[in-house]
């Protein structure tokens, strides 16, 4: 158990002490309509790490209320990330599917007390009835049906005698509250499809609001832990096990923040796009931040479990470095893998004035890793260097090979450059060089001072491998979808030579090759004829990238930053400022960069007296008001932080996307205008409304049958396609959720 408890544990610990409990039961409930992603993972950690704490049990739970879109196959990556995360489950996986039958008795109980009642309202008139944040809804006409009615028709609903979205069961709350999830919210809906469990048996099918509350309270959960996202849904929760008087122990719900990491999409339905669009070779692809992405790219399961722990839970969303968890694997893998030698770009260096040839005996591990273990690396007159280690005319600072410079070949001896051999395209294709027989690495007698020890592999025993160097899937940081994806986020390198041991002895299947990073290989594609690696992560994060991210410093130690060569540590008034903004949930690089720029901080304060965003008014404050504010005074910019609050509340409340808001911030800059003006006067508010949508999806189907037909006939990557016509056709500006919802119900 952690020795500082988070807010989790310490509501745990009081409910124990309290004997509100006896003992502790938490679920993992996720819906099986995807892979299990690094959020999930959190949440893994959480639930299945509070239960272990206290002794208590976790149960696994698949969420399957929604038959369209789930699967067996998606419940076994679930079960599959739970166990290789290293932990188990109480007993066998539950689902909510085995709880319908209770869940219907609990709906007919509501209808006999005149809390829940079958509505016929058609979609678009509910939305309209439901009023808006500031406006109070109005309740349905057929709320007043009677008892007998309602169960009548809730009766023929659940008999398959009504078409899908003819009729819903709504519980009868408060058209009238602050929380507009308590209008009246759905608890069953209408579903004529079949379910990979129950089969053809039901044709509704409950709400989560409604399943959920009860599957735990069948369950006997204690504390029912979710996201953030679902903190307005607690009053539903509340109101459906209040109101059937379900006795204690009864479960509670509590949120934490989820888990965002820069660079990096975790929307289901998005990671959903990517694999039938094409732009990933399936869920395991190890761009992707599924589990079984970061399995097969070579993660081990004790990195995620160890970033799980670093970053903590909070109360507050905010998005984290993806460096920290880069850092986390970095850090793991230095203490365990053997060093190799590999050279990804081969160049031919004939040593002429050696002959015969001999076995070099090098260690697997540096001395600082407490490991044991050697292999003899074969050397002779003909080796390989990697091309990056040889320059005719280097540049300053560089240290390896050149016409001029001598360089060592680790664990060998020190080579001299002699020729240059060009083909007739002027490209170098061989060095002749000279060694030095005294240099032997151990037995150095030379005298001779090299800046460098460059990798090499001798050429007739050296392995041929494909290396497939795996960058960032996205090239922003804050990416929307497929527009974002970084086009060179995967480079295949078919010609790579290894030392021979690494084949031939199998020492492991994770390595360090030196000076290039972590390499593992691939569990799927690796045969002894045909060796395939991943690379994992680079040895150190590149200067293209963000400063890495290290573990983070107890709170009562002064940050610092590098400048020019030299640390320099926080003041007194910046390391407050840095706790600050580090407790309302900003990550440590944008409460860095924050609390050491007054303007900016200025800047950022003034704005939160507007908007309690936090998060997202501090993204655009720290990239592009700083920006601005580099060349200018506050009192010289055209917008005020207020405005910035604005565009802000817009973001937050899906009026507009992120990336709009950049064009927004653009306009905001050049003249001034209110931000809630521009959006309005070039029509930028995000097109959310099916009766807008649905005309172009039928226009563009219309305009290619041949791909209709064969999405029908099983290639659903063409999903998509006919997705991102509909969202060019919107100018950008259709709600891709919806889009996507709309365009998946029309094909089929």
């Amino acid at each position: 158990m952690s020795e500082s408890k988070d807010f989790l544990r310490t509501i745990v610990e009081a409910d124990l002490k309290s004997g509100k409990y006896k003992e502790v039961t938490t679920r993992f409930p996720p819906e099986p309509n995807g892979f299990p992603h690094i959020g999930h993972a959190k949440s893994i950690c959480i639930n299945f790490g509070i239960a272990n704490d206290y002794n208590g049990h976790c149960n696994l739970r698949m969420d399957d209320t929604n038959p369209t879109k789930e699967d067996t196959k998606y419940v076994e990556a679930l079960k599959d990330a739970v166990e290789w995360l290293g932990f188990e489950w109480d007993k066998s996986v539950r689902y909510t599917s085995d709880y319908f039958p209770k869940i219907h008795e609990y709906a007919i109980a509501l209808i006999k007390m005149g809390k829940a009642y079958v509505d016929s309202t058609n979609e678009e008139e509910m939305r309209e009835l439901r009023g808006t944040v500031t406006e109070a809804g109005k309740r349905s006409k057929y709320a007043n049906r009677s008892v007998e009615e309602n169960l009548e028709l809730f009766e023929k609903m659940k008999n398959g005698e009504f078409k899908d979205g003819e009729h819903v069961l709504r519980a009868k709350i408060d058209m009238s509250a602050a929380n507009m999830k308590m209008r009246d919210p759905l608890l069953y809906r209408i579903k004529h499809a079949h379910h990979f469990r129950a089969g053809d048996e039901w044709a509704i099918y409950p709400m989560y609001d409604f399943a959920h509350c009860l599957s735990d309270y069948i369950e006997g959960v204690t504390h029912s832990i979710c996201t953030l996202e679902f903190e307005n849904n607690r009053d539903i929760y509340n109101w459906v096990l209040d109101t059937l008087g379900l006795t204690s122990p009864r479960p509670y719900q509590h949120e934490f923040a989820r888990l965002g990491i820069n660079y990096t999409v975790m929307s289901k339905r998005k990671l959903l796009e990517l694999v039938e669009g094409g732009q990933v070779n399936g869920w395991d692809d190890p761009r992707l931040p599924t589990i079984a992405g970061y399995k097969r790219r070579g993660y081990t399961a004790e990195s995620i479990l160890n970033f799980c722990d670093g970053i903590g839970i909070a109360k507050a969303n905010s998005m984290v470095d993806v460096a920290q968890l880069e850092f986390s694997i970095r850090d793991d893998l230095n203490k365990k893998v053997p060093r190799v030698m590999c050279v990804l770009d081969p160049l031919k260096v004939t040593i002429v004035n050696y002959e015969g040839s001999e076995e070099i005996e090098a260690s697997y591990y540096p001395h600082d890793v407490p490991k044991e273990g050697s292999r003899k690396l074969p050397f002779a007159k003909e080796i390989y260097i990697d091309g990056a280690d040889f320059e005719e005319n280097p540049p300053k600072g560089y240290f390896r090979l050149t016409p001029e410079q001598a360089v060592r070949l680790k664990y060998a001896y020190i080579i001299k450059c002699k020729e240059i051999i060009k083909d007739t395209n002027g490209n170098i294709v061989e060095i002749k060089a000279e060694y030095y027989p005294n240099s032997k690495s151990g037995e150095d007698s030379s005298g001779i001072k090299v800046k460098s020890a460059i990798q090499w592999v001798e050429s007739t025993q050296a392995k041929k491998i494909e290396v497939r160097v795996y960058d960032r899937l996205f090239k922003t940081e804050a990416p929307e979808g497929v527009e974002d994806l970084n086009p060179n986020s995967l480079q295949v390198i078919k010609n790579a030579l290894i030392e021979p041991a690494v084949i031939n002895q199998k020492p492991d299947v994770r390595f360090q090759f030196e000076r290039e990073g972590y390499f593992y290989a691939d569990p799927i594609d690796y045969t002894d004829e045909n060796p395939v690696f991943n690379k994992i992560v680079g040895l150190k994060e590149s200067s293209s990238k963000k400063k890495k991210a290290p573990k983070p410093a107890p709170k009562a130690e002064a940050k610092k930053v590098q400048i020019d060569g030299e640390v320099v540590a926080m003041s007194k008034e910046e390391q407050a400022l840095f706790d600050k903004y580090t407790q309302l949930g900003l990550n440590s690089e944008v409460a860095n960069t924050l609390a050491r720029d007054a303007k900016l901080s200025h800047f950022f304060e003034e704005a939160l007296l507007t908007r309690n965003s936090p998060v997202n008014i501090a993204n655009i404050v720290t990239n592009d008001v700083a920006r601005e504010l580099k060349q200018k005074e506050i009192n010289e910019l055209k917008f005020s932080a207020k405005q910035i609050a604005e565009l802000v509340e817009m973001v937050d409340n899906e009026l507009i996307s992120s990336k709009i808001a950049k064009q927004v911030f653009e306009e905001m800059n050049k003249n001034g205008a209110n931000p809630k003006e521009i959006v309005e006067s070039k029509g930028l508010i995000q097109i959310s409304d099916p009766a807008i949508i649905l005309p172009l999806i039928e226009e563009i189907i219309a305009k290619n049958p041949e791909n209709v037909e064969k999405f029908k006939a099983g290639n659903t990557k063409l999903l998509g396609f006919f997705v991102g016509q509909v969202l060019k056709a919107t100018r950008g500006k259709g709600n891709p959720k919806v889009v996507n919802e709309l365009v998946a119900r029309e094909l089929n």
